[in-house]
């Protein structure tokens, strides 16, 4: 009997130590930033310039920040947190990932067969990687992994590839490439240039048939400013970027009005899960 009365003294004596301890020494919730966070996507992907979603929700209360930074949240979300905090909402602009290689399998040659870990990194440590273009896609799925939105997949033809409806632009892919292929463009922007490399055309077109061979037929199809060379490579002007019709100019191919620049379907070059 003497156990018991010692055992519920001292769970009484514990549990008025606990009330004194969040009384005085507690944090109090901030019913706001409960209600800010909420309405968060939770993907914690970091496409807001923070830490996460928590992260994110407590700089726009606190002022830090504005809503609309966060890639992944519907405008419906923007305008209630705008709404909450009395605030209005930064400009937005869609922006989905585009990776500027199309040289899978069929395109372009290797100059050695990769059996090492599955990994982009690791296989461009070993001469920097198997293809002959060393600045083209490896194909291993480490942007495929990355992205929390499974909007990258690889095709039997080891080639990664963007599905745009479902990419937020969260740019997880963009810090995850080891070779700088992939990067954020505006969703309504009609063509890209789906090549990487800086080497003259002649060097290209022997590693690739689908590299860009610096012949400038688009830069003169285009309107004035619309497309630009930066040495033997093409590029967008994506603040005024050039008709989708202009595509047929190219010869290789490397100007596509698809952000994957291959087709998705069919039993010739399947996607298939990283």
């Amino acid at each position: 009997m003497q156990a018991v009365v010692i055992l519920l003294s001292t769970g009484v004596l514990a549990g008025l130590a606990i009330a004194l301890v969040v009384k005085f020494f507690g944090v109090q919730s901030d019913p706001l930033l409960e209600e800010v966070a909420a309405l968060t996507p939770g993907a914690n992907c970091g496409g807001c310039g923070y830490a996460g979603c928590a992260a994110y929700a407590d700089a726009m209360v606190s002022g830090e920040a504005k809503p609309g930074l966060c890639p992944a949240m519907s405008e419906d979300n923007v305008k209630k947190i705008s709404a909450l905090l009395g605030v209005t909402s930064e400009v937005r602009v869609r922006k989905v990932a585009v990776i500027c290689c199309r040289g899978d399998d069929d395109m372009a040659t290797r100059q050695a067969f990769y059996n090492g870990i599955n990994n982009c990194r690791d296989a461009m440590q070993v001469a920097a990687g198997a293809k002959t273009c060393t600045y083209g896609c490896l194909g291993l799925g480490a942007c495929a992994r990355a992205c929390p939105y499974g909007a990258i997949e690889i095709t039997s033809k080891r080639l990664a590839v963007v599905h745009p409806e479902l990419c937020v632009g969260c740019g997880k892919c963009v810090q995850t490439c080891p070779k700088k292929l992939i990067k954020l463009v505006p969703a309504s922007a009609p063509l890209h240039v789906l090549c990487s490399s800086p080497e003259k055309g002649v060097t290209k077109r022997k590693a690739c048939k689908a590299a860009c061979i610096g012949c400038q037929k688009c830069v003169k199809a285009a309107g004035e400013g619309q497309i630009r060379m930066n040495g033997f490579l093409a590029v967008i002007n994506y603040g005024d970027p050039p008709s989708a019709e202009i595509a047929s100019s190219c010869p290789t191919g490397a100007l596509s009005a698809s952000i994957a620049g291959t087709e998705q379907s069919g039993p010739e070059n399947e996607v298939i899960n990283a």
